[in-house]
């Protein structure tokens, strides 16, 4: 068994789907369910017998340690993040609470875990009733054997997913950013993932813990909260709204599809050197104001506007955010030459494939929009 954290979010959410869709190990997911986190992204694993859910804060200890001793997971890959730079930059306190301080907590219970579990036996299992926190209706009350033997501390992972904003910003003829490229981050939100990544190596040079940490590129595809850039641009587009871009729109991002970074974290977890670190990205550098045209020109084929006009009429230029960083770009050999990874999709495949599912999943982007993806759990579940 995996302890999934952040399970309910972007990221999170399609790690666990692509999991459950191709391994018969269970999964425990934890979630704060914050505006970001949407339960509804997991409604396909309600009857799934190899799939928990607990909501509840990586902050809480106590919580975070009964679920590691009751399930004894193998691995845990930390998923939990505020995320959003703007946010960040309004509001940088609950950054610093769950990227910081939440992390801290949850290294510490991973670590007091780690530190009990037995060398390599055999003939262990493992009885999943009774999931402690309030747990969904989302798997069956009990799985029995679904951790195979129990986890032992030689083959335990802790997996920490990051981003490439804590190197800062790129030049536009910069090499893009390595292993080894020094932290620099702009935004409060980067500032608080880069103190994680820091939190995570010292727990791992200090106490034995064996970690993994990976840094990615910009993220895109199904179940994107439209607060970002390429869902909002969907959104606003069928909406008649204007599609807002910062500054001149050339800022420059490597864009790697979700399904992809899925892919590679389970390489990481399967074959990743303890300690290290592996960026992740896509090998597409693309300007946001490209990133917009592109969006326009598939709604234009996919779903034409009423008046036979282009979605690209609707692009307006706002003021810029303050500390926009100008470029972020992602060498991802290290994990192609050590562990044989790579990304699948192109950016003109991957693009296709999400505005597709935005337009094939209008309800679910109608309740995120509403806020009743927020009720959506006690609809469900009758919690």
């Amino acid at each position: 068994m995996i302890l999934v954290t952040g399970s309910a979010g972007f990221i999170g959410s399609n790690f666990v789907l692509d999991w459950c869709a191709q391994h018969d190990e269970a999964v425990i997911s934890l979630d704060k369910l914050t505006y970001a986190g949407n339960l509804e992204n997991l409604a396909s694993l309600k009857d799934n017998p190899r799939h928990i859910f607990v909501q509840g804060d990586i902050g809480d200890a106590e919580l975070v340690g009964k679920l590691l001793a009751q399930y004894r997971p193998r691995a845990v890959v930390n998923f939990a993040a505020e995320s959003h730079v703007d946010r960040s930059i309004h509001g940088p306190e609950d950054f610093i609470q769950t990227n910081i301080v939440g992390t801290f907590h949850l290294l510490e219970a991973v670590r007091a875990y780690w530190q009990k579990l037995p060398s390599p036996v055999s003939g262990i299992t493992s009885d999943l009733a009774g999931v402690v926190g309030q747990p969904s209706r989302m798997a069956s009350s009990s799985i029995r054997g679904a951790g195979g033997e129990g986890a032992t501390k030689t083959d335990f992972r802790f997996l920490h997913v990051s981003t490439d904003e804590v190197y800062g910003s790129l030049a536009k003829d910069e090499p893009a950013f390595s292993e080894t490229h020094r932290y620099e981050p702009n935004s409060p939100y980067s500032a608080s993932k880069a103190a994680s990544d820091h939190l995570v190596r010292a727990y791992h040079h200090t106490y034995g813990l064996p970690v993994l940490t990976t840094n990615c590129s910009n993220n895109y595809g199904p179940y994107h909260f439209p607060e970002k850039l390429i869902p909002l641009l969907i959104v606003n587009a069928l909406a008649g709204k204007a599609l807002p871009v910062y500054g001149d729109g050339q800022q420059i991002r490597d864009w790697l599809y979700v399904k992809d970074h899925c892919s590679a974290i389970r390489c990481v977890l399967e074959k990743g050197a303890l300690g290290e670190v592996y960026n992740i990205g896509g090998w597409n550098e693309k300007a946001n104001l490209d990133i917009v045209h592109t969006v326009c020109a598939l709604l234009d084929e996919l779903r034409p506007r009423a008046d036979g006009k282009s979605y690209s009429e609707q692009i307006t230029f706002v003021t810029d955010r303050p500390g926009h960083d100008r470029r972020y770009a992602i060498d991802a050999r290290k994990i192609e030459r050590e562990l044989g990874w790579k990304p699948a999709e192109t950016f003109e495949t991957g693009i296709r494939k999400t505005v597709q599912w935005y337009l094939d999943n209008q309800g679910w982007v109608n309740n995120v929009l509403s806020g009743n993806y927020r009720q959506w759990v006690a609809k469900q579940y009758g919690e």
